[in-house]
């Protein structure tokens, strides 16, 4: 179970348009992750200001990153993703989750 802080310094993180941005697409590439190139492409955004958002986000745990030759990929954290995800719906309706099923779903 992730403690208070690392749960703040996620979300803080996070609270950030081009950041958020950056999370959700890399959430939804999947364990592959991104070039940071192909980021900046996707997104409009250049390759500097993404530096400062790509150390944001790994400094907070969200994202890893790897070397692939002269690429960087960056990877979503899926485990501090759930881990943040379960801290935040721990206690969801009292304990009964099934009560909040139709709460729970996403648009």
């Amino acid at each position: 179970m992730m403690k208070p802080a690392q749960v703040v310094k996620a979300l803080a993180a996070l609270a950030q348009p081009t950041r958020l941005a950056i999370y959700r697409l890399l959430v939804e590439r999947g364990p592959d992750g991104m070039a940071a190139g192909q980021v900046a492409g996707k997104l409009k955004t250049s390759p500097a200001t993404l530096s400062f958002h790509f150390k944001t986000l790994s400094h907070a745990g969200l994202i890893d990153s790897r070397q692939e030759g002269r690429f960087i990929y960056y990877v979503a954290n899926f485990t501090v993703m759930n881990g943040m995800l379960a801290y935040l719906t721990e206690n969801c309706c009292g304990g009964n989750p099934e009560v909040c099923k139709p709460a729970r779903q996403y648009s």
